[in-house]
Order: C-alpha cells, then sequence, then structure tokens
C-alpha cells in the first residue's frame, strides 16, 4: 500500500502564467527537501489518480510536490492536437517552475520533474532547457522518444520505469536511453502494463521515484553513467 501518512495539506492555486491561467494543486511539507513538479500525459490532468498516488508517497517522503494542468479547458477544446505539443508543454513546465520561484515558499529548493507518458518527453525537454535548476527527472511509463532531439543535452539525473509488459514503450524507452548522456537508468517493473494497474506496480514505481530525488538533491553530473535493470544486479552500460 502506498504510504499517505505523513503527507501536508495540499492548497490549490492558480499558475498565472506568461500566456495562461492554470489551476494546480500545491503541498510543501516543513522543511522540504526539494520540491517535484508532475507533467501529466495526454487526455488527463492534475487529477490524475496515479500521480496523485505517486505524489503522496513523495510527500511522506519529505518533499513538495505540484500538480497542475497543462493546458486549460478551453485551450484542450479548441484544439486537442496540443496534448501532444511536446514544446509547447515543456514551456509549460518551464513556466511553472518560474512561478514556483515567485509564488511560494518553494522558490529556493531543488526542483525535480515526473512525467507521465507524453508528459515525461516535456519534463525532458524542460529539463534539457533549465541545467541549473532542475535537479532530476523521473519517467513514468513515459514518451522519452518524442523528446530525442533533447535528450543529449539533459544534464539532470533522469531515472526511466517502464511495465515490463509494456514491450513497446519499453523498446522506445532503451533507444531514449542510449541518447541520454547524464546519470542515467532504466528499471523494469516486472508484469507491469503501461498504467502500472497490477497490484503493487504503482507502489514500486513510487518507491523508485522517491529514492531517486532522495539521492539526488542538487543534480548535476555527467559523467553519462548508465543501467537499466529489470532485476536487482542487472546492469547494462548503455
Amino acid at each position: 500500500m502506498i504510504a499517505r501518512s505523513g503527507r501536508p495539506p495540499a492548497r490549490e492555486v492558480v499558475l498565472e502564467l506568461e500566456d495562461a491561467t492554470l489551476p494546480g494543486s500545491l503541498a510543501l511539507p516543513p522543511g522540504a527537501r526539494g520540491v517535484i513538479v508532475f507533467a501529466h500525459g495526454s487526455g488527463s490532468t492534475r487529477h490524475s489518480p496515479r500521480n496523485r498516488a505517486v505524489a503522496a508517497t513523495l510527500q511522506a517522503a519529505g518533499f513538495g510536490t505540484l500538480l497542475f494542468d497543462l493546458l486549460s479547458e478551453d485551450e484542450d477544446a479548441a484544439d486537442p492536437s496540443a496534448r501532444f505539443d511536446i514544446p509547447r508543454l515543456a514551456t509549460r513546465l518551464q513556466q511553472a517552475i518560474a512561478w514556483l520561484a515567485r509564488e511560494s515558499d518553494a522558490g529556493s529548493l531543488p526542483v525535480g520533474l515526473f512525467g507521465a507518458s507524453t508528459g515525461a518527453a516535456a519534463a525532458l525537454v524542460a529539463a534539457a532547457a533549465l541545467p541549473e535548476r532542475v535537479a532530476a527527472v523521473v519517467s513514468r511509463g513515459g514518451r522519452p522518444d518524442l523528446a530525442m532531439d533533447a535528450l543529449p543535452d539533459v544534464r539532470a539525473p533522469t531515472l526511466l520505469i517502464v511495465g515490463g509488459r509494456d514491450t513497446e514503450v519499453l523498446g522506445l524507452n532503451r533507444q531514449a536511453l542510449a541518447r541520454l548522456r547524464c546519470p542515467k537508468a532504466l528499471e523494469v517493473v516486472p508484469g507491469a502494463t503501461h498504467l502500472f494497474e497490477e497490484t503493487g506496480a504503482l507502489d514500486r514505481v513510487a518507491a523508485l521515484a522517491a529514492g531517486w530525488f532522495r539521492d539526488r538533491p542538487r543534480g548535476g553530473g555527467s559523467d553519462g553513467a548508465g543501467r537499466a535493470s529489470g532485476r536487482p544486479g542487472d546492469v547494462d552500460g548503455s
């Protein structure tokens, strides 16, 4: 069961960005070790139950979290293809990081990015654009292949998490791993499909994410070390 005790209360916020006003949910525990900004996948919102479950575990581990809608309701209704506009979504993430610095108590905290599906591509593009601000990136069932051109410029340590039965996405993540030059790892959750709906699968995602962010409070590193694992000790230097 994903931990839910010890969490700070979340408050609803409004992100006044350069080109949109977007709703969000911000939780900041006292003495937070960092704040994790979530990027949801296409067709989802800040209410994603899977992202909220992971956020609960991160909050219990002492991290602040920001979940917000990448598009306004009007934008999504007017142009559903915007859900797949990775540069536009990455810009929204960059603007949200700037908003954190201006509008909350999180301005001095390290920032991590957690992206799901297409949101993972946006997170990686944003990390490449803000190498001094983004400390670490985690992708859940992500599509980093949609950010291939940006991957060599990502400096933040990056963890790619994929379900073992999500075979097509797993292949795409292996290709992306080879393009990354930052500290990196690919973790395969055995038996899990794309949405990690299997018993214990999302718990595993949350635990991996919490460990990755906890061990990299300030980001950095450019040695390009890589690891791909489906079980402890399964190492791949690509």
